[in-house]
């Protein structure tokens, strides 16, 4: 029996919900990375970005606290993503500058994308008519 595995692209602090600050309503998602059935779709200044959050005084105080080095979290994103390469910009641009790499991943790879920030959920309506599902909530099924 084939598995059919859900890309997801997710934004940095959806991310450190997981990998840093074991936050429950990641939980489900973490599993479905670790098991397989979603997929982690990730590119490189994304993974640059979060490199440069981990030292941000409260996300290096949990880390800390949870003896974790940026290599280990670092480690961790490589792990459980996938390393694409840096998508073309897609048809819509986001007012965060920002965020228009997590858009321009989901688009290139018809993905669906959490994220929590404001500019990225304003985009829900115009990222649907090109099939791209938007939540502010982590996948909960597993």
């Amino acid at each position: 029996m084939t598995v059919l595995r859900t890309s997801w692209v997710i934004d940095t602090n959806t991310a450190l919900d997981f990998l840093v600050f074991e936050d429950v309503r990641a939980q489900a998602l973490l599993r479905g990375l670790k098991s397989g059935v979603y997929c982690w779709l990730v590119c490189q200044p994304m993974r640059d970005e979060l490199a440069r959050v981990l030292d941000y005084p409260l996300i290096a105080k949990r880390r800390l606290q949870r003896s974790l080095s940026v290599a280990d979290v670092l480690r961790e994103l490589d792990a459980l993503s996938d390393m694409r390469e840096v998508p073309a910009k897609a048809m819509y641009t986001c007012k965060d500058p920002d965020d228009q790499v997590f858009i321009d991943l989901a688009v290139a790879h018809n993905a669906s994308l959490v994220s929590k920030d404001h500019a990225v959920l304003a985009m829900r309506g115009r990222l649907k008519r090109l099939g791209i599902v938007v939540s502010a909530t982590p996948p909960q099924g597993d």
